[in-house]
């Protein structure tokens, strides 16, 4: 079953002169990518913030996300301020945590990965240009984890087969993660929690197969990508947002992801 269009209505949960705090559906592009007039969140908070850009102002976005991670996103109204934000970021003042729901019960309870991250594309072929891959010569990478809960669901609902506790066979095992990344490299989340053997549900380039992916940007989401992947996109989302000594925002997990973990046991 193809699901209707989903909405790109956001959220801003704490606005000052300085700054706008949003609230980021899945599926809103943080910036243009193309000239094709898709909707993404730079161009409505510049006709959001027209007044404040007449008055020498702009809108500089500090924490990026992908396409379809929800969640927190820092946003400078002021030269000035972008670039005090920019500071805080390489000092690592600025804190975040993500939510994420993945594949299978971990063995460990809290971990950290230190696993430096390149292009995959620069070291073995890839078809996905942007592909992230570990690699001893890429940028350095941490991420710590903590599993905040494992949960089961029923067939009906998960339907790729999994090694289950007994008494639970034909169910799927899944958990809820919190990470923390302490480096910012791209899908670096992503990529950590692959390796340890515990992809991000929905995930097309780092999940099951990352043809799945290219089957996505020629067909669109399908009912065979809903068997393989059982959500339209990766279950990341951008929970909580820290300004060290000054600041802190949260956000609950979107209706799509508590959906999914509710439909367990």
């Amino acid at each position: 079953m193809i699901e209707s269009p989903p909405s790109l209505d956001f959220k801003i949960i704490d606005e000052t002169d300085d700054y706008a705090v949003v609230d980021k559906p899945p599926f809103l592009l943080i910036h243009p990518t193309k000239p094709n007039g898709t909707r993404t969140l730079w161009q409505e908070l510049r006709g959001l913030f027209a007044f404040e850009i007449a008055a020498g102002g702009q809108v500089s976005i500090v924490n990026r996300l992908d396409r379809e991670t929800s969640g927190l996103v820092l946003v400078a109204k002021k030269a000035d301020v972008a670039r005090r934000f920019g500071l805080l970021m390489q000092r690592r003042q600025v804190k975040k945590e993500y939510l994420a729901i993945i594949w299978g019960w971990p063995e460990w309870e809290s971990t950290v990965v230190d696993a430096a991250l390149d292009r995959q594309g620069k070291h073995q072929h890839s078809a996905i240009w942007l592909k992230q891959m570990i690699h001893p010569s890429g940028a350095p990478a941490q991420s710590e984890l903590h599993v905040e809960r494992r949960f089961v669901r029923s067939p009906g609902r998960a339907r790729r087969p999994g090694a289950l506790p007994d008494g639970l066979h034909g169910a799927e095992m899944f958990s809820l993660i919190r990470a923390i990344p302490r480096t910012g490299r791209t899908h670096q989340i992503r990529v950590h929690l692959a390796s340890l053997g515990h992809p991000i549900v929905g995930d097309k380039i780092y999940g099951p197969d990352e043809r799945l992916y290219l089957r996505f940007i020629e067909s669109g989401w399908t009912a065979e990508l809903e068997r393989h992947l059982l959500l339209p996109r990766h279950a990341l989302h951008s929970g909580r947002l820290v300004i060290e000594g000054e600041h802190e925002w949260t956000s609950p997990l979107p209706p799509d992801l508590l959906e999914f973990c509710s439909g367990g046991w």
